[in-house]
């Protein structure tokens, strides 16, 4: 799949069949979570990898719109290491680029996956720092569940010609 195909075919998928995403593929999603773009190739992330069954039944806990974990394969949180951030305020920025890589990659992939936000809601990111025990240094961004597919969703348009703006607004 090219990436064109991949950007304008990917949707929010948050039903998994039960077949175990492999290790490889995870690879390679997180190889391309890091070739994200960062300010000064900061490189600001970490991420959690999520496998265990337990944990993934309790990330609705900390996220009740990430329900999706409960079937999911895996989950990965994107977190941004403000010790990294050296361009004040860019490493939030940075890890959402990462986290568009995941959900792009999964998809080329032939995987389902949704971003469900942790950041800025303080209570959601509280929550996820004291189940996955992360630093105060560290956002956690957000959580993506992915699994092999159980349900299909078909391409949305969402051009709107009004929002685009030439020279001025």
């Amino acid at each position: 799949m090219d990436a064109i195909e991949a950007i304008m075919t990917r949707r929010s998928i948050r039903k998994y069949s039960g077949i175990k995403v492999s290790e490889e593929e995870i690879k390679t999603i997180l190889e391309a979570a890091m070739a994200a773009p960062s300010a000064k190739n900061e490189q600001p992330w970490h991420f959690i990898v999520v496998k265990d069954r337990e944990l993934l039944n309790k990330i609705s806990e900390v996220n009740p719109y990430a329900k999706p974990a409960k079937d999911a394969s895996v989950a990965i949180i994107v977190c941004a290491d403000l010790n990294l951030e050296q361009s004040k305020g860019r490493a939030l920025q940075d890890c959402c680029i990462c986290g568009e890589n995941i959900l792009l990659a999964a998809h080329a992939l032939g995987l389902g996956a949704v971003w469900t936000a942790l950041y800025p809601d303080e209570e959601r990111v509280g929550n996820a720092r004291r189940l996955f025990s992360i630093p105060k240094n560290i956002i956690p961004l957000c959580i993506i569940p992915i699994g092999h597919p159980a349900e299909e969703k078909a391409p949305e348009d969402r051009f709107k010609k009004e929002r685009i703006h030439l020279e001025k607004w």
